[in-house]
């Protein structure tokens, strides 16, 4: 792992999901760019104190010098945003697979540059878009693709939160402080941190692609150097429209991820604050609650399920199938086999790409003066 060490809170996320199924060790790790902070967290962690490094350049080149049965093979990526290319770029080009935090990079031509040394190297990559782990938006996506609600024509999807509904950034706090920080996020806030996950979710679940985008970007709280509010009208590949609003300063809420599909024969509606749940709704016949775990489910949804129906399954599991399936297809190729649709099943540098893409067309409608705004890459 680079990064996640002492007081960081995705770092502990992120080793959590690996070991809910038993598919990852952790061996060693760069924690921090402070070398006595990272040698701090490595012996809480109970790593070898050889194996806990100042860095991740010499994470990178010290594990590579170790014989084949003995490196580390997957590297976890899981530091602010400014710091995700470098030592992404490195561990691929040194013969390790990646995964990365989300948004991908900095910027969008770090993400293209990143897209060319995955290509060119012979490792795979997994970007932790968490929300496409639940068993419930998996079942939702394999039943548009089977036209269950026929040709889609509206999407509705939203991320509201509270937690920056006040100058948090002035109160030393280590999370609002990166975020806000135009050097360390990047050029959005909001809509880089929680408006890619929805953007995201709309373009999984649907299986379409963004093509134009009519933003209006905040900045609500004063002193805030970056959005922290916003909404965009968005046209699909396939002539659909949506609506995706992301916000931060919504006080009182926590994360209601949403997203809302409707066809030309019905509607679904998911909902992480009832995440077992998919509602379904139909012109001609009431409306049906699929549930988790539910042998009416499909393939996708039932293996990235893990108890018997009933009982409540959330973001840790579904933040570990994206986990759990990267490691079965690694395996997979191990064992000389290709890995199956089911464990291919997780977000990967295109996604990451069109993350990226998203947050600069985004905040480009945003300043522009014109209604729509072609969503390029």
């Amino acid at each position: 792992m680079i990064g996640g060490g002492q007081g960081a809170f995705i770092g502990a996320v992120h080793r959590i999901a690996a070991r809910i199924d038993g598919e990852y060790e952790l061996v060693c790790g760069a924690f921090s760019s402070n070398a006595e902070k990272s040698k701090a967290s490595g012996v809480l962690l109970g790593l070898q104190a050889n194996r806990v490094y100042s860095s991740y350049t010499e994470l990178i080149e010290k594990e590579k010098q170790l014989p084949e049965d003995e490196r580390v093979q997957v590297i976890s990526i899981v530091t602010p945003n400014h710091v995700h290319f470098d030592p992404a770029k490195a561990a691929l080009e040194n013969g390790f697979h990646v995964v990365l935090d989300k948004p991908m990079t900095f910027s969008l031509a770090e993400a293209k540059e990143l897209d060319k040394v995955v290509k060119a190297s012979d490792r795979l990559f997994c970007l932790t878009h968490t929300y496409t782990g639940y068993p419930m938006v998996k079942e939702a996506k394999q039943l548009i693709k089977a036209g269950k609600l026929g040709t889609i024509r509206k999407v509705y999807v939203e991320y509201p939160q509270g937690w920056l509904s006040s100058f948090l950034e002035g109160d030393d706090n280590k999370q609002a402080s990166w975020r806000t920080d135009p050097g360390k996020s990047g050029i959005a806030g909001a809509m880089g941190d929680i408006g890619t996950h929805a953007f995201n979710l709309a373009e999984y679940v649907t299986g379409l692609e963004v093509t134009q985008i009519c933003a209006d970007i905040n900045v609500v709280v004063p002193g805030r150097k970056l959005d922290d509010d916003g909404a965009a009208l968005l046209k699909f590949n396939n002539g659909a429209s949506g609506v995706l609003t992301a916000t931060q300063i919504a006080a009182g809420e926590e994360n209601n991820v949403k997203i809302r599909v409707y066809g030309e024969k019905g509607g679904l509606e998911w909902h992480q604050s009832d995440a077992n749940s998919l509602t379904l709704m139909y012109t001609d016949k009431p409306m049906e609650v699929w549930r988790t775990g539910g042998g009416y489910t499909s393939s996708f949804a039932q293996h990235n399920a893990r108890t018997p129906a009933g009982h409540p399954e959330g973001y840790l599991e579904a933040f570990a199938n994206l986990y759990r399936n990267f490691a079965l297809t690694i395996k997979a190729g191990l064992d000389g086999r290709e890995a199956t649709p089911e464990e291919k099943d997780y977000p990967g540098i295109q996604e990451g790409v069109r993350g990226m893409a998203f947050i600069e067309n985004v905040i480009a409608s945003g300043k522009s003066d014109k209604k729509w705004t072609e969503f390029s890459i």
